[in-house]
């Protein structure tokens, strides 16, 4: 069958395609469609599932890798550094089934904290990495790192990025997928129990493993050379990933690319596994090279190999990218980005017609907010009404709640990590005991990275409010379920977990459950609590506005305003709108949430007023 899919999807119909047997992981863009494809499609006699954290998805897929079956986990770039504890020790372990790891990096950063690079992770935990340029080379990957894993008894890292991920393709795939046959766990404690004098050995083996598929990925099928194969003084262009597809892009109608010799020639040379890297390979690819340049997302990584590998072989060539500026380090790189690169450093025009833009009138100002009827901004108000004319120090964590920074809100001081509003809310009241200090966490995260921060904070007797704004779903990442949510990814309905009942259990000894909708309440119940020393918790309970049916939508009666703006300038919501002097409802947006009819000091705001 021939399917038109995203390259997430591409990835997941791979993994099914290669017999997958378990495909664990935790949402984060770019990653999430990966499993939900895998869950969309017939996936009989595969578990599939959102673990709590993406350190439990590795743990488990793990598992499941040691007792010889196929094992898929799903994570963004961050994600790996949870995850990082495990894969640094079953690096050096090995495997017996095929464990490929999907850490998907997001240059920009678009939806991130960090650019950090996946190949410095394969890299650090000496494992092999597979980096794919478009979603037709990810499906194929995938079930080549599975292969390679199997052959090496090693984890596998497959890296795409952003625009692979989220770029669409029509991918040939097989109708029926089979998952594979597997004997099971068998007991070895001089095999899976890790020891320091099983390292020992292991490093050394881990070391000579990777010499040897250094040398097989010198004849992997997607390590390739375009373009000037003969010749002296020769010019060549070192990429991969997303980049190779811009820069081919860029060269697809130059002489040079087609071996015009009335042109300089340039040599294309894509290197898709960047560790271990595939020297032999590269050395063949730069005969008769002059000059390389290297063109890449994020870090310098095939640059300072390619440095690595001249001055091993004595290679006499001038190397430029990053190093010396002439490849940006931040950001992604685009097509436009690319052919710029091109003409600066070889005076090479692209082989396509850009467009003018100089005469565009400028784009919108767009920036990121709260949607109407979000929950999350009636619980800020509700904090922020509390704590007038006190000090108070607001911790924000990851999530559609960071989005609690933009004015008028104004909430979120702090925004390090997943968790971390919880612990560092700790840090700040052990330093500050004139301030009221907050730490604020979504459902979902709580879960994931936030019940450790409260046994801190109960072990370690620290004074502050944890505020969970919870709306019964992983909300910024698409809806996706998790252990307060009463459903899982096989389809099942299980038990949800209480949040207010963990923290009792943790020894909260304050803990209150309320509606942020029911303002008065909230404002009381963050006042009673600032009043209390020790660990107070508040779960501010309300579904995400994407999940529950909408309300009617409010309107403004224009005899009964007083233009005074309020309702505009403390919440901030996008369904308030001005025409002229007077303030609107957009009822195409407004969710009939009521917030600001609560907070309007003339009662101008209703949900009759349409009738």
């Amino acid at each position: 069958m021939k399917e038109y899919v995203m390259g997430n999807g591409a990835i997941a119909l791979g993994a099914l395609a290669a017999g997958v047997n378990l495909v664990a992981g935790y949402p984060g863009t770019p990653s999430s469609e990966i499993i939900e494809t895998v869950a969309r499609y017939p996936h009989e006699g595969v578990h599939v599932e959102w673990s709590v954290n993406e350190k439990a998805a590795l743990e488990v897929a793990v598992a499941a890798a040691y007792s010889g079956a196929r094992a898929l986990v799903t994570m963004k770039q961050m994600g790996l550094n949870v995850a990082s504890d495990p894969l640094m020790s079953v690096a050096y372990v090995g495997v017996k089934g095929g464990l490929v790891i999907v850490s998907a990096d997001d240059p920009g950063p678009i939806s991130s904290q960090t650019e950090q690079d996946g190949r410095r992770y394969a890299d650090f935990a000496r494992i092999p990495v597979f980096d794919p340029s478009s979603p037709e080379e990810a499906f194929a990957m995938v079930q080549d790192a599975f292969e390679y894993s199997e052959k090496y008894n090693t984890p596998v890292l497959l890296r795409p990025t952003t625009r692979v991920c989220h770029a669409y393709a029509s991918i040939v795939i097989p109708d029926q997928y089979a998952p594979k046959e597997f004997d099971g766990f068998e007991k070895d404690t001089g095999r899976w129990v890790i020891f320091p004098r099983l390292s020992h050995i292991n490093h050394a083996k881990m070391e000579a493993r990777n010499a040897e598929v250094g040398k097989d990925f010198s004849a992997y099928r997607f390590n390739t050379v375009e373009g000037a194969a003969t010749g002296k003084h020769v010019k060549a262009v070192v990429t991969s990933g997303i980049s190779y597809a811009c820069v081919k892009e860029c060269l697809k109608d130059q002489p040079a690319a087609r071996g015009n010799s009335q042109a300089d020639p340039v040599r294309l040379i894509r290197i898709a596994t960047a560790f271990p890297f595939p020297e032999d390979f590269a050395v063949n690819a730069l005969d008769g090279v002059d000059e390389v340049l290297c063109i890449e997302e994020l870090s310098p990584y095939l640059e300072e190999q390619i440095l690595k590998t001249a001055g091993r072989h004595g290679l006499k060539i001038k190397v430029r990218g990053k190093l010396d500026g002439t490849v940006p380090h931040n950001g992604e790189i685009s097509t436009d980005l690319a052919a710029g690169i091109l003409r600066e450093a070889y005076g090479i025009q692209a082989g396509f017609d850009t467009v003018d833009t100089s005469d565009a009138p400028p784009l919108p100002v767009r920036p990121p907010v709260l949607c109407a009827g979000c929950s999350h901004r009636a619980s800020f108000y509700a904090v922020k009404q509390a704590m007038k004319g006190r000090k108070a120090i607001f911790c924000g964590d990851i999530g559609c709640y960071t989005l609690g920074n933009a004015m008028p809100l104004d909430m979120v001081d702090t925004c390090l990590c997943m968790g971390a509003g919880i612990t560092m809310a700790q840090g700040f009241a052990h330093t500050h005991d004139d301030r009221v200090c907050f730490g604020f966490v979504g459902d979902s995260t709580f879960f994931a990275s936030g019940m450790t921060g409260v046994v801190n904070a109960v072990y370690n007797e620290a004074d502050m409010i944890l505020c969970v704004l919870d709306n019964s779903t992983t909300a910024m990442t698409g809806h996706q379920p998790h252990p307060g949510t009463g459903r899982n990814m096989m389809g099942n309905v299980v038990e949800k977990v209480d949040i207010a009942a963990v923290l009792k259990g943790i020894g909260v000894p304050d803990v209150a459950v309320i509606d942020p909708f029911d303002l008065d309440t909230a404002v009381a119940t963050v006042r009673e609590f600032a009043d209390k020393k020790g660990v107070k918790a508040i779960v501010f309970k309300s579904p995400c506005i994407a999940l529950s049916k909408p309300g009617a939508p409010y309107a403004v009666d224009s005899a009964k305003c007083i233009n005074c703006r309020k309702c505009i300038r403390e919440i901030g919501c996008p369904a308030l709108v001005t025409s002229g002097d007077a303030v609107l409802i957009d009822p195409n947006l407004c969710t009939g949430c009521g917030l600001c009819a609560s907070i309007c000091p003339v009662e101008a705001i209703g949900g009759d007023v349409c009738e």
